[in-house]
């Protein structure tokens, strides 16, 4: 995690996660390690670990069990909602409309876009 950057501790924790299902690290079933030990892993306070589980769970990732603890369950083979494809949109929009402001064309857009996918896809 990149103590440097703008993006909240939670926050990358949480995009770490759902990349390591999208590459196939973490599948539905698995669980995630204890939020004690996941912040000594990673040596950050248990908060940051907590709301980034809590995150998940509110996105419909994970799921918390009690005595279980975070149990995946997202499924990248299953189908995608109208409503959750809207949802990313809104969530796009602000970063798009801001790129055009600031002289993006639509292409340079698309090849940024293809470019993170390709990048999560290769990093393990």
């Amino acid at each position: 995690m990149d103590t440097e950057s703008d993006i909240p501790l939670y926050r990358q924790l949480s995009t770490q996660i759902m990349e390591a299902i999208v590459r196939g690290q973490l599948s539905p079933g698995d669980t995630l390690p204890s939020v004690r030990a996941f912040a000594g892993d990673l040596g950050v306070n248990m908060h940051t670990v907590n709301k980034s589980y809590h995150e998940l769970e509110e996105k419909g990732i994970i799921e918390i069990v009690p005595k279980k603890g975070a149990v995946i369950i997202a499924d990248i083979k299953s189908q995608v909602s109208s409503d959750h494809i809207d949802n990313i949109g809104k969530q796009f929009r602000p970063l798009i409309v801001e790129a055009l402001v600031n002289g993006m064309n639509k292409e340079e857009i698309y090849d940024v876009i293809t470019n993170v996918i390709s990048k999560i896809y290769e990093e393990d």
